[in-house]
């Protein structure tokens, strides 16, 4: 039998190749961290979501804001609309499939929030019909995707694709983006880069 995931040394390098095509989202995760700091101090929301392993991914994202990345600083709101089980059975029980998402940034998102959505194939249609709602409703959308073109690519204004075939590779290098957006958000906010430091220790905590 033959299965399409590498398993072993051929996980790793797959790893390796799909890493080394990651340099351009250095500079898309700058710029995303840099207009976080803008958005979130001021009020501003960040609302998330994923299917499968991607809304795990989306609530870790929201995660690290609510609660720190690398250093302490203040919580900023951020909503995971995977995580909310009575609210996406309920839409999912009274509406189409494609409103699981958009119905919560309908409720929740607010102009100039930021929703980041994921998706490996970028063609999940609940994620691209929330990021159609997003737009309308004046949000600024960005999109974790794979390999392009895609739909949600083309629904989002801004993408992070990684370019590799495989679901897990692209999993697993979405998280890589995820921290590389949380240290810039913080290296934005004026934070700081160091090794992990528990809150309340000396250098851990905000004066």
């Amino acid at each position: 039998m033959t299965f399409s995931t590498p398993s072993d040394g051929t996980h790793l390098d797959e790893l390796r190749r799909a890493l080394d095509q990651l340099d351009d989202a250095v500079a898309v995760t700058q710029r995303w961290g840099a207009e976080l700091a803008q958005v979130l101090p001021r009020g501003g929301r960040l609302l998330a979501a994923g299917n499968g392993g991607s809304a795990a991914q989306a609530q870790h994202l929201t995660g690290e804001l609510v609660g720190r990345y690398r250093l302490d600083r203040p919580p900023y709101s951020a909503i995971c609309l995977s995580a909310e089980t009575s609210t996406l059975t309920a839409i999912g029980n009274d509406y189409p499939p494609d409103e699981l998402f958009a119905r919560q940034v309908d409720a929740h998102g607010r102009p100039g929030d930021v929703l980041v959505l994921m998706s490996t194939s970028g063609q999940s249609p609940n994620v691209v019909e929330a990021a159609r709602r997003g737009r309308l409703a004046g949000l600024r959308v960005w999109a974790f995707t794979g390999q392009l073109p895609n739909p949600l690519a083309e629904a989002a204004h801004e993408v992070l694709a990684v370019p590799a075939p495989l679901t897990a590779t692209v999993q697993e290098l979405h998280l890589v983006a995820l921290h590389m957006l949380c240290a810039a958000f913080d290296d934005a906010l004026g934070v700081g880069y160091a090794a992990d430091v528990p809150p309340g220790e000396q250098g851990g905590r905000i004066a």
